[in-house]
């Protein structure tokens, strides 16, 4: 709330150009209904959620010194924090104005009355230790006694003073003076001097695991002496370990320590590129992939791929239209996505379809074909080509993976990173683009199965022709600007239009140049079999294709007169021949469904069968005079004819006489053998309860059914949402608002184990649809994620709460 209130006064104090600047950068923040005051806009702009968006937006040097002034908890001096980041000279102080000047737009940084830097809250929450350094000494020792602050004061040689605040602040000044740090430690026992040295560094050098409702660990070599001295501080109750002041830290550190501030960006090796050379080759990767996406979705129309039952679109599918369309994954997974966010492609129960707006989109020009999806593909919030998940299993396509930020800013980084290299200039090897992507953007997502940072993006915005000879092209351009408009100009001007005419030659093959007009295309694909697409399609006409359009109702002379009207010339010889051939023999032979055969040797009788008015239900039809083809099946037919008064018989498959003769039921099984006479007698009582024992044995099953629907169910007691008693903890409640699949019971053994920080066992599905069993421990809940160390793995892996099916004991090792 503190920032709250000095972030209103100073958006007050800011010219309407500096306002709009803000606004214009946390555009968020002006989303319906608009703020009606400044006091309503800076609550807007401390949102959490609204300051991580605009975290993921910011460059290297942006965020390590909105890190430092963590470290220095703000409101802080800009002098201090330029001396904390090492930033003294000229060059490096105007290098940290300009950031702060960044920051202040982005209202996550601003100077308050006072000339101290202040920060937004959630901005200090985004590091849980900002530089390696934990809680001040204050924060730290908020919960000791005034007892337990004289032991230390005593212990470093220094009279305690009368009060608790008094004793606190002889501390805090003790420990905030490196002149007397540094030598305490270094007269410290080994032991003590190796630990407090470790700590110093970055962390206590050993795993610590903390079981609730137990102590803590034991004291490590040495700690005990550096606890007596407050340099460093546990828990009253010795709950996890031990903890170094910040300030402790700093003074360890030395003089010569910084903060790491890197102002100036990685360098690129750059060759000549100019802007006709990348205008060339982007329109020749705009047209290639205009048309290889036409044919993507054509493949689709005709043929809807097959969802897996986990969701998507799995890799068969993706390789058949792949095949068919003639391109390869990553083109087929790019177009998918790109048409399915464009609202060109809908689910329609377990396939994947084309949706209305596919049909107008379909006759448009190449140039707005390539903008609409070109547009789809810069808001995509994933990375379409993404083929590989962190344990190298295929992903499927159209999967509906939740929304990832980082996906979008690695697309934004590529652009500014491509955008600033010089004039005329581009990247010599695109790969060099990769740290550069990392430095104006590190929180953004690269792909785990990249071989160089951000390879897969890079290599789509190259598919694409926003990246050619490794410089920005115009279409980069107007995507970077938001100008979209500006798009559909460079769109107009750098594609071509559709064609509409083919060279059809003698060696029966049709030449289209370019992008096929949505007529053409639709002609040669029903009378010709594509064999190659892109920059130059190429159809094959065969007997068989030319029998595929006469199949689907096409005329010879229709077929012959449409392909003259987009021939470039006259029909060759050849292909008029091989039309007419086909034409010929076709349908020469043909094929009728039937039930069954009706024939006989009396024409007359036959005829009679066809025109009787009663027997019309049977769809009777003639083929010859002395046969008949009916659509019902042979009982139904029999029946009927001898209701009419008819004598038919039946025959079998072979053609002999079915014998038609009732045969009288048995049992299936037979009974139970009766017991030999002359038993005993004494065996006899034995011998019958036995008997009566298998007797009763069997049980009618429609008997034990209908008890067991009549009997009360057994339930367990409903879940919170549905009615029953509330959640015992909030992690319960946050977990199953996000673990959808689990049923309350897996819901509140999950949260346990949360809570207690013990291992679990969970029933998993990835992404590609993958079911395993996964044994986690050190669990973090990160809804809708939940991080924890994998044993099945061996590493740290993040978790879709959504994903778990499943949650049982642990099985370890």
């Amino acid at each position: 709330m503190q920032s709250r209130s000095t972030l209103a006064p100073w958006l007050s104090s800011l010219g309407a150009s500096r306002l709009a600047r803000v606004l214009d950068a946390r555009r968020d923040a002006m989303s319906p209904p608009e703020p009606r005051s400044l006091g309503e806009l800076a609550d807007r702009l401390q949102r959490p959620g609204s300051v991580a968006l605009a975290l993921s937006q910011l460059a290297l040097p942006h965020l390590q010194v909105a890190e430092a002034l963590a470290a220095l908890g703000a409101p802080a001096s800009r002098d201090v924090l330029a001396g904390l980041l090492g930033a003294t000279d000229d060059e490096a102080a105007r290098e940290l104005d300009a950031v702060l000047e960044a920051l202040a737009d982005q209202a996550l940084v601003w100077p308050d009355g006072a000339g101290r830097l202040r920060m937004a809250g959630p901005l200090r929450q985004a590091w849980n230790a900002p530089l390696g350094l934990d809680a001040p000494l204050e924060q730290l020792l908020a919960g000791a006694t005034s007892e337990d602050l004289r032991g230390m004061l005593a212990a470093l040689s220094i009279k305690p003073p009368g009060t608790k605040p008094q004793r606190l602040a002889a501390l805090v000044a003790h420990h905030s003076d490196p002149d007397q740090v540094v030598p305490l430690v270094a007269q410290a026992p080994a032991a003590a001097r190796r630990l407090l040295e470790r700590h110093a560094e970055g962390g206590s050098g050993q795993p610590q695991f903390i079981v609730f409702g137990a102590s803590g660990p034991g004291l490590e070599p040495g700690e005990r002496w550096a606890l007596e001295r407050g340099l460093l501080v546990r828990d009253r109750h010795a709950y996890g370990p031990a903890r170094m002041p910040a300030e402790v830290t700093l003074a360890l550190r030395g003089p010569g320590w910084h903060a790491p501030f890197a102002p100036v960006p990685p360098s690129v090796r750059a060759a000549s590129a100019t802007p006709v050379e990348v205008d060339r080759e982007a329109s020749a990767a705009a047209t290639v992939f205009a048309s290889r996406a036409l044919s993507v979705l054509a493949v689709c129309s005709d043929t809807p791929p097959t969802r897996l039952k986990s969701g998507g679109i799995g890799a068969r599918e993706l390789a058949r239209i792949g095949k068919a369309a003639q391109t390869d994954d990553a083109v087929v997974r790019l177009a998918l996505e790109t048409a399915f966010a464009a609202g060109l492609l809908g689910r329609d129960g377990d396939r994947v379809v084309p949706a209305e707006a596919y049909d107008a989109w379909a006759e448009q020009e190449p140039p707005e074909q390539f903008a609409v999806l070109l547009q789809a593909w810069w808001n995509l919030p994933l990375t379409p080509t993404e083929s590989r998940d962190e344990d190298d299993k295929a992903l499927p396509a159209l999967a509906g993976a939740p929304p990832c930020t980082g996906c979008v800013q690695a697309r934004r980084g590529l652009l500014t990173a491509a955008g600033e290299l010089p004039a005329r200039q581009g990247a010599t090897v695109t790969s060099d683009l990769g740290p550069l992507i990392t430095w104006h953007r590190p929180l953004a997502h690269s792909s785990p199965t990249d071989a160089t940072p951000f390879a897969t993006v890079i290599r789509e915005a190259e598919i694409l022709g926003v990246l050619a000879r490794g410089a920005l092209s115009t279409f980069g351009i107007q995507l970077r600007n938001g100008d979209t408009e500006g798009l559909d100009l460079e769109c107009r001007r750098l594609l071509p239009s559709a064609t509409a005419t083919a060279r059809i030659g003698a060696d029966l093959t049709a030449v289209v140049t370019g992008t096929p007009s949505a007529r053409l295309a639709s002609l040669l694909n029903a009378v010709a079999d594509r064999e190659t697409s892109g920059t130059a399609s190429v159809w094959r006409f065969s007997a068989g294709s030319i029998r595929r359009a006469l199949d689907a109702g096409r005329l010879r002379d229709d077929i012959t007169a449409d392909l003259a009207a987009v021939a470039a010339g006259p029909l060759p010889q050849p292909l008029s021949y091989l039309i007419a051939d086909t034409a010929r023999v076709h349908g020469r032979v043909r094929v009728t469904p039937a039930a069954c055969v009706v024939h006989g040797d009396d024409p007359a009788l036959l005829a009679e069968l066809a025109a009787h008015r009663k027997l019309a239900k049977l769809g009777l039809r003639q083929l010859a005079p002395t046969v008949l083809i009916s659509r019902s099946p042979l009982d139904t037919t029999l029946a009927a004819l001898r209701a009419e008064g008819y004598a038919p018989v039946a025959e079998t498959a072979e053609g002999t006489v079915r014998i038609e003769k009732d045969r009288p039921q048995r049992a299936a099984a037979p009974g139970p053998v009766p017991a030999p006479r002359g038993t005993r007698a004494r065996d006899s009582g034995r011998t019958a309860a036995a008997g009566a024992a298998k007797q009763s044995a069997p049980v009618d099953a429609d008997t034990v059914a209908t008890r067991l629907l009549a009997a009360p169910p057994t339930l367990p007691d409903p879940a919170p949402f549905d009615g029953g008693p509330p959640f015992a903890t909030d992690t319960e409640e946050i977990v199953a608002g996000w673990a959808k699949n689990l049923p309350y019971s897996d819901v509140r053994q999950l949260a346990h184990a949360i809570d207690a920080g013990v291992p679990i066992t969970v029933d998993y599905v990835a992404t590609s649809g993958n079911r395993t069993v996964r044994t986690l421990s050190r669990l973090a809940l990160d809804p809708p994620y939940l991080e924890a160390w994998c044993h099945l793995r061996e590493d740290n892996r993040v978790f879709t709460l959504s994903r778990i099916h499943g949650v049982m004991s642990p099985v370890l090792e």
